[in-house]
This record gives structure tokens, C-alpha cells and sequence, in this order.
């Protein structure tokens, strides 16, 4: 069993309760304004998307022998999150022209969704 399989694990079982949760308030947004459903989507995958990514470049590597490989990898991951995360929100508010509100709060519903997972799931196991 390799190092990273329990972090990988967490990651995806997150990944998931990320993916739950979003598609739940889009539901409720599609109900009740169903206006800012695009605007909803655009916030949930502007989270999703480059989160999963970093995820997985994180726990590409594992063990003692390759931090130096583990410390770039995770350094890597983050950069390139940040860039997706900043290309994603130019293209909802330059070229889609999403009202700032929806998207910005399913951004936020989307990474609580996977802090409280975590937390949860790390004390579940």
C-alpha cells in the first residue's frame, strides 16, 4: 500500500461530497432562480475543477525517498490551481458576463463543502 492511497482517498471521497453539494444547490438555484443557473454551475466548477486537478498532481508521489519530488509536486499543483482558478473566473465575468454574486457563492458552497468534508471524514476514519 503506498503513502499517499489514504491522502488519495480523502482527496476523492471530498472530490465527491464537492460534486454532491453542488449539483444540490444547483437544483435549488434552477428552482427558485433559475436565471443564475448558469451563474452557479460557472462558481461550482470554478472551484471543482482546479481543486480536483491539484488533488490529483499532490498525491502523484509518495515515500520518504521522494520528498523533494512530493515538495515540487504539491508546489506545481498549487500554481497550476491558481491559474485555472483565474482563467475560469476571466471567462465567467469577461466573456460570459455572470452576475458576480451566484458565482462567487458557489464558489464559496463548493470549498466549505469540501473543508467540512474533510474534517468529517478524517475524524470518521
Amino acid at each position: 500500500m503506498n503513502l499517499a492511497d489514504k491522502g488519495r482517498q480523502l482527496a476523492k471521497r471530498g472530490i465527491i461530497a464537492q460534486l454532491i453539494t453542488s449539483l444540490v444547490l444547483i437544483v435549488i438555484v434552477f428552482c427558485v432562480k433559475p436565471d443564475h443557473t448558469v451563474a452557479v454551475i460557472i462558481g461550482s466548477i470554478t472551484f471543482i475543477i482546479p481543486h480536483s486537478f491539484f488533488a490529483y498532481w499532490t498525491f502523484r508521489y509518495a515515500g520518504a525517498t521522494k520528498s523533494r519530488i512530493v515538495a515540487q509536486s504539491f508546489n506545481q499543483g498549487l500554481k497550476i490551481k491558481l491559474v485555472l482558478t483565474t482563467v475560469f473566473f476571466a471567462t465567467a465575468f469577461s466573456l460570459l458576463n455572470t452576475a458576480p454574486f451566484p458565482v462567487f457563492g458557489a464558489y464559496v458552497v463548493a470549498m466549505l463543502s469540501q473543508w467540512f468534508a474533510m474534517v468529517w471524514l478524517s475524524r470518521k476514519s
